[in-house]
């Protein structure tokens, strides 16, 4: 009976001893893969922190072919974003370029499919313009259907104040408020197929059927007359007898002109191009300062 016990209790003991074994094997395994994952996360940081160094962004524009950053590595994006264009050339820097394109918006946001000029971009370009001792003249570029009466007359108003030369040139169309805008300059040109609408204020939309409308009608359009008037050699009875014609626009009152027509009424000074009206403007600059 001793030696059977006492070889049962061997028996137990060896299989005890072989259990502990394996676990003890399994927990070296286990500590090893820890050890050789904590070992692979640690050279995988150490070469992340190295490549953090110099990342290689294949989807990076920068003008060059290693993807590295300078600092004109940007210019050429947000040139495509802000101008449709990438070119390299930079215009002179003593005179500031300003463009009337489509439709110019005032106090009410227009749709997002209309191509617009916002007055409240416009006006603080004019402002930095006559506060930089760098610009020496002011180029307005006009290419407009009109809009926001108001917003044209401030823009146009603010020009028509400034201390430095101007000139403007209707390329396409001044037409509506863009009238005012063109004459607000000291020399206005336009391009030889540039046309200009000249007609009275009008609305859409819901109006008040009463005496008080009509009358602030009349004089925000006396408003817009006497401006443009004063801002070019126009007769005002001329001016009033083209903005009341019934026979040249359909379904309306206004009339049509071409560039020897506005030039001929003395609403623009002279037809030309871009070359014309920067040597104008150069002239201008030069008298101012001699």
């Amino acid at each position: 009976m001793e030696n059977n016990n006492q070889s049962m209790n061997n028996i137990l003991k060896q299989s005890f001893n072989n259990v502990d074994g394996n676990r003890n094997y399994q927990d070296g395994q286990n500590n090893n893969e820890n050890k050789n994952q904590l070992k692979s996360n640690n050279n995988g940081k150490e070469q992340n922190q190295n490549n953090s160094s110099e990342p290689v962004n294949p989807f990076l524009f920068s003008g060059n072919e290693d993807n590295k950053n300078d600092e004109n590595s940007d210019q050429q994006i947000e040139n495509v974003k802000q101008m449709g264009s990438m070119t390299d050339i930079s215009p002179v820097k003593d005179i500031c370029f300003i463009s009337i394109i489509g439709e110019i918006e005032g106090h009410t946001s227009l749709p997002p499919q209309n191509k617009t000029t916002k007055y409240e971009h416009v006006i603080p370009m004019i402002i930095g313009a006559e506060m930089d001792p760098q610009i020496k003249g002011i180029l307005l570029l006009i290419n407009t259907v009109g809009g926001d009466v108001e917003a044209g007359l401030a823009i146009s108003e603010l020009i028509a104040s400034i201390s430095k030369p101007t000139v403007s040139i209707v390329l396409g169309g001044g037409h509506s408020i863009g009238t005012a805008l063109a004459v607000s300059a000291n020399y206005s040109f336009i391009a030889p197929t540039g046309t200009m609408t000249i007609h009275p204020i009008r609305t859409n939309g819901f109006v008040i059927g009463v005496p008080q409308t009509f009358r602030y009608f009349q004089k925000m359009q006396e408003r817009i007359t006497n401006f443009i008037v004063s801002n070019s050699r126009v007769d005002r009875d001329a001016l009033l007898k083209y903005m009341y014609d019934t026979d040249e626009i359909a379904n309306d009152v206004g009339t049509v002109l071409n560039a020897d027509e506005v030039v001929q009424i003395g609403l623009i000074d002279e037809i030309g191009g871009f070359s014309s009206a920067m040597c104008a403007l150069r002239e201008l600059i030069d008298k101012m300062n001699n």
